[in-house]
C-alpha cells in the first residue's frame, strides 16, 4: 500500500504560477498527475518515472508545466506556469507500474485529489 498527499493547490489568475507537490509513503516505479474537470472525464496531466526520470506530458500542457521528482524523499512535483482558466480541475496524483502513462487504470494508488482554480 503506498499512500499519496497532494499539497499546493489554490487559486491563481490566468497567466499565473502554481506548484503542486505529491509526497508518497513508498517507492513507485512510475508516478503521474490526472486532473478532472466539472462534468468532464479524468485526464492525463504529465507522468514521471522513477528510474530514469523520463516525463510525458498532454499536448495541452506541453511547454507550461513540468514534472518532477526527489526520488530521495518519494515527493513529485508539478509546476506549472502560465496557467489558463481551462486548467482548472481537481488534481490528482496517481503511482504504479503504469505501461500507458496516460491510462488511469494503468495507475494502482491515487491520491485525495486537490483543487485548482484559475481565473480569467
Amino acid at each position: 500500500q503506498v499512500l499519496l498527499v497532494e499539497s499546493g493547490g489554490g487559486s491563481a489568475q490566468a497567466g499565473g504560477s502554481l506548484r503542486l507537490s505529491c509526497a508518497a509513503s513508498g517507492y513507485t516505479y512510475g508516478r503521474g498527475w490526472f486532473r478532472q474537470a466539472p462534468g468532464k472525464e479524468r485526464e492525463a496531466v504529465a507522468c514521471i518515472y522513477s528510474g530514469d526520470g523520463s516525463t510525458y506530458y498532454a499536448d495541452g500542457v506541453k511547454g507550461r508545466f513540468t514534472i518532477s521528482q526527489d526520488n530521495a524523499k518519494n515527493t513529485m512535483y508539478l509546476q506549472m506556469n502560465d496557467l489558463k482558466p481551462e486548467d482548472t480541475a481537481v488534481y490528482y496524483c496517481a503511482a504504479g507500474r503504469p505501461l500507458r502513462w496516460d491510462v488511469t487504470f494503468e495507475y494502482r494508488w491515487w491520491g485525495q485529489g486537490i483543487q485548482v482554480t484559475v481565473s480569467s
